[in-house]
């Protein structure tokens, strides 16, 4: 057992078996931003510790089949709601199960037996979205817009390319995530068939794991994974919360990076996603409504609890000192420290990549639209692979 080094890193592990619990704490070893503390009984019993108070992640071993262990879980939930995660680890889960651990907004569940370091994931993934943790290695990064038509799906795309890129050329590295399950675009734009079966997910939760995941990832050539669902433009998919922040949790114990395409439109998981990106881009274009929206689209979003939101303006074009448009130094005025930074604007290449479904580098290698955001890329400590 490890004392707690602060309030903020404690991971708690409760539930009777102790030797299970050890081997958590054992694969925990290496984590120096996280302390563990094992209280090796019952959810019941432990119920009432005042180590839950303090804790900054929890994680029960439960036997589902007991109503008295269900209630002291829930009893668990309420009491950390919106302070620490809570992880389930049973071993088994059904329909009726899985609905109501999210129901009580549990964090995530596992089905035993499990790896003490699948464990120590989840919790390190919690810990994370919490800002408990430091960064370990992986990223997040989120793109969305208030407006349409400003080229969102196009930086998505390059910045996960330019990611992919950055890797070693045979890894699995990098993960492109469309959750505009309306009208999303990015298969299309890659060429690519999306495999995300939302009606397999939708209903049946539990069995959404990295086996199922993997026959869901559609593949392009430059090694870049995709995982997109067939546009419903006539209907508006109703997805829990929970599932979508599964699905995530999931992709990013997959992929050191993964890059979301968010929808315009705010749907009841979105802010959840946003909390969880390490990295969340506003995109606009170069005209004054677009930037005044974006303004107060970044400012609105910055009131989200450790939500730092920058703006790139796309479509960026420089102008003479004596010609008439707006300038940088408007773009920066107008966007009041908001600024991340801008993308040239290059139509033909890249309506041609979009139409051929190509990348940005293979109709045109180093194109100023592939600089310009590699620059933006680079400027956060985040992405050490892409500074080497």
């Amino acid at each position: 057992m490890h004392d707690a080094a602060s309030q903020s890193s404690t991971i708690l592990l409760i539930g009777p078996d102790a030797g299970f619990l050890n081997a958590v704490a054992g694969a925990a070893g290496g984590v120096h931003a996280a302390s563990v503390t094992i209280v090796p009984e019952g959810v019941e019993q432990a119920a009432k510790r005042a180590e839950i108070d303090t804790a900054a992640v929890i994680v029960v071993d439960i036997d589902p089949r007991r109503r008295e262990s269900l209630i002291a879980l829930q009893g668990i939930t309420m009491r950390c709601f919106g302070r620490a995660p809570v992880i389930v680890v049973a071993d088994a889960f059904d329909d009726a199960l899985v609905r109501w651990l999210l129901q009580i907004r549990v964090s995530d569940f596992l089905r035993k037996p499990v790896e003490p370091k699948d464990v120590l994931k989840a919790c390190i993934r919690s810990l994370k979205a919490t800002s408990s943790l430091p960064d370990d290695g992986s990223q997040i990064i989120s793109f969305l817009s208030p407006a349409g038509g400003v080229g969102t799906t196009t930086l998505a795309i390059e910045a996960a390319m330019l990611l992919r890129k950055a890797a070693p050329k045979d890894s699995d590295s990098t993960c492109l995530v469309d959750l505009d399950f309306q009208n999303g675009t990015c298969a299309d734009y890659l060429d690519l068939e999306p495999r995300l079966d939302l009606d397999e997910i939708g209903p049946h939760p539990e069995r959404l794991d990295l086996q199922l995941l993997e026959v869901m990832f559609s593949r392009h050539g430059s090694g870049l994974c995709l995982l997109a669902a067939k546009g419903r433009p006539a209907e508006r998919p109703g997805l829990d919360t929970g599932v979508v922040t599964r699905l995530l949790d999931l992709v990013s114990s997959r992929f050191e990076n993964v890059v979301i395409d968010l929808p315009r439109s705010w749907e009841p998981w979105t802010d959840q996603v946003l909390l969880g990106s390490n990295r969340v881009y506003v995109v606009t274009d170069m005209t004054v409504p677009g930037l005044r929206l974006a303004r107060r689209f970044a400012t609105a979003l910055g009131r989200l609890p450790d939500l730092r939101p920058r703006v790139i303006v796309n479509r960026f074009e420089q102008q003479l000192l004596f010609g008439t448009g707006l300038r940088r130094a408007d773009v920066e005025r107008a966007l009041e420290g908001f600024l991340e930074g801008t993308v040239s604007n290059n139509y033909k290449v890249v309506r041609e990549a979009i139409d051929r479904g190509l990348t940005l580098d293979e109709v045109k290698t180093g194109s100023n639209v592939s600089v310009d955001l590699k620059k933006i890329l680079m400027s956060a400590t985040a992405d050490k692979a892409l500074v080497a």
